[in-house]
């Protein structure tokens, strides 16, 4: 659809990454993009919505899925799920190196 290096793409690590720091409990820094799928384009005008969850932890890592959801047409509403991605964080230090997660 013509989005490789579109601005959906940055926000979309950005949601991920907020998750991962929050269980984190500090910073975090994107070691791999897993999948990342292109469902239908966005469109101008649409609203766009990310939801993200933690999908596993690992002893420095957190891997979240990602989807991005867009409302269009106004006067009759629709919801489309157009872009889905796993990507994986890793926790960091003041060093800016990995750090073991202290998870409760």
């Amino acid at each position: 659809y013509g989005m490789a290096l579109s601005p959906d793409n940055s926000w979309l690590a950005i949601a991920g990454g907020v998750v991962a720091a929050r269980h984190a409990r500090g910073r975090v820094a994107t070691v791999a993009v897993n999948s990342f799928t292109f469902k239908q384009p966005v469109l101008v005008g649409d609203l766009v919505t990310f939801f993200a969850e933690v999908t596993r932890i690992g002893k420095t890592s957190i891997t979240v899925a990602v989807e991005v959801f867009a409302q269009r047409n106004p006067k009759e509403e629709v919801t489309v799920r157009v872009t889905e991605a796993s990507l994986t964080y890793v926790a960091v230090g003041a060093d800016r190196r990995p750090r073991l997660l202290n998870l409760l």
